[in-house]
C-alpha cells in the first residue's frame, strides 16, 4: 500500500514538473488535444507566446509518422488527418480571437507596464510588421515569426484592421505555417530516425534552430524585394532629376541660341537709314 502510493506520488510530482518549453514532453503528456490547445493560446491569447510553436509543430509531424512509436514510445503516434484539419482551425481560431481583442480593447490593452511575460517590445515590433509589409502580408508573414505571430493579432483589430480582411489572410497564413512545418516533420521522420534514433531529445536545439532559419527565411526574401525595389526607385528618381537637369539646360542652350540668333538678325540703331 504505501508503495503505491510513493509511486502515486512521484507520478503526480512528475506531471507537475511538466516542461511547458519542452515539444516532446508536451506531445507524449497530452498528444493531439495539446497540439491544438497550444497553437491556440500561441495565437489567441498573449500570454501564449512563450510555447513552442514551430518546434512543437514539427515534432508533432514527426509523430503523425510510421516511426513515431519507435521515437516516442509505443501508442504516441497522433493523427495526420487530425492535425493536418485540426490544427490550422486552432490556430485561426486562437487570432481572430486576438483580433477581436484588440479590436474591443484597442490601445490601452498594451498599456501595462513590462513584466517577465510582457515586454513592450513585443507589441511595437508587431506594429512595426504591420506598417512595414501592409496587414494582408503582415498577418501571413506574423505566423513564421515567433512572438510576433501571437501579438500582431491584437494589433491588427487596435490598428483598425477589418475582421473580414484579417479572417482572409489569417486562413492562409495558417494554413501555410501549421500545415508546411507538419509536413516537413512527417516527411523527414523516417530519415531523422535512421540518423539518430530515437534520442530526437537531444538534437531538439539544432532542430529548432533549423525550424527557425527555414522560418525567417520568407521575412528574409521580403525584405530583400523590399530592399530592391527601394534601390530601383532611387535610381529611377536619380536617372528622372538627370533627365529634368538635362531637358532644363537644354531649353537653356536652345534659348540662348535663338536669343543670340534675334540679336544678329535685328538691325542697329541707325544703320537702316
Amino acid at each position: 500500500m504505501a508503495v503505491d502510493t510513493a509511486e502515486n506520488i512521484r507520478a503526480l510530482a512528475e506531471s507537475v514538473a511538466l516542461n511547458p518549453l519542452d515539444p516532446k514532453e508536451l506531445l507524449q503528456t497530452f498528444g493531439l488535444i495539446g497540439v491544438w490547445v497550444i497553437l491556440f493560446a500561441e495565437t489567441g491569447l498573449l500570454v501564449g507566446f512563450f510555447f513552442p510553436g514551430d518546434s512543437l509543430l514539427f515534432l508533432a509531424g514527426v509523430a503523425s509518422s510510421p516511426v513515431a512509436d519507435a521515437i516516442f514510445g509505443d501508442g504516441t503516434r497522433l493523427s495526420l488527418a487530425g492535425l493536418l484539419i485540426g490544427g490550422p482551425i486552432c490556430a485561426i481560431a486562437g487570432a481572430q480571437l486576438g483580433h477581436w481583442l484588440g479590436a474591443r480593447y484597442g490601445r490601452p490593452m498594451f498599456e501595462r507596464p513590462n513584466s517577465r511575460l510582457f515586454k513592450k517590445e513585443y507589441v511595437e515590433k508587431a506594429e512595426y510588421y504591420f506598417q512595414k509589409f501592409g496587414p494582408a502580408k503582415a498577418v501571413v508573414l506574423a505566423r513564421f515569426i515567433p512572438i510576433v505571430r501571437t501579438f500582431l493579432n491584437p494589433v491588427a483589430g487596435a490598428l483598425g484592421m477589418p475582421a473580414r480582411q484579417f479572417l482572409l489572410w489569417n486562413i492562409v497564413g495558417a494554413v501555410l505555417w501549421v500545415d508546411g512545418i507538419l509536413l516537413i516533420g512527417y516527411l523527414l521522420a523516417e530519415q531523422i530516425y535512421q540518423a539518430i534514433g530515437d534520442k530526437i531529445d537531444h538534437y531538439i536545439l539544432p532542430v529548432v534552430a533549423l525550424i527557425i532559419v527555414i522560418s525567417v527565411l520568407p521575412i528574409f526574401f521580403e525584405f530583400l524585394r523590399d530592399r530592391r525595389a527601394r534601390k530601383r526607385g532611387e535610381a529611377v528618381a536619380v536617372i528622372a532629376a538627370a533627365s529634368a537637369a538635362g531637358a532644363v539646360e537644354a531649353a537653356r542652350e536652345a534659348f540662348d541660341h535663338d536669343g543670340h540668333q534675334h540679336d544678329r538678325h535685328r538691325p542697329e540703331h541707325g544703320q537702316d537709314r
